[in-house]
């Protein structure tokens, strides 16, 4: 299974223009991790967090406020070659809202979309902002931050 993942980074950086270090490819591995933590607990689905690690800012213009980076990587999603992986209809539409929703600041109750985005807020150190649990949608989300 990790060899289907290694070729989604590689399929996420060949779209990726940004070129950035604060949101490309050791950003998302690091998301990756935090979403295999947080799914032992959760319950969550694994394989929608780990594409949504890798495929939530591969449509990044640049490291500033790019509002639409969400939408434009959920809009690609159609995109995505199917060789690299299967997924059902509700884990695409999980992945999609996920992806979409990224940086609206919500929380989810879902335990899988929770994931996701916890699992992103839990690398926001990288930018100086330190993650606060009122901010997570997961109780391994909460337990992980610092404050």
């Amino acid at each position: 299974m990790e060899n289907v993942f290694n070729k989604i980074c590689e399929y996420a950086e060949s779209i990726f223009t940004c070129r950035s270090e604060l949101h490309g490819p050791a950003h998302w591995r690091r998301v990756d991790i935090n979403a295999q933590l947080l799914t032992e607990h959760s319950g969550a689905d694994i394989i929608v967090v780990r594409l949504f690690a890798y495929l939530h800012d591969s449509c990044r213009l640049d490291d500033g406020r790019d509002h639409m980076h969400g939408p434009r990587a959920a809009n690609n999603l159609p995109d995505l070659p199917e060789s690299f992986i299967t997924i059902s209809s509700t884990q695409m539409q999980l992945l999609e809202y996920a992806i979409r929703h990224h940086t609206d600041g919500i929380t989810s109750d879902d335990p899988t979309i929770g994931t996701c985005w916890d699992a992103d807020r839990l690398d926001l150190g990288r930018v100086g902002i330190t993650p606060i649990a009122e901010r997570m949608s997961t109780q391994a989300g909460k337990d992980l931050c610092f404050q």
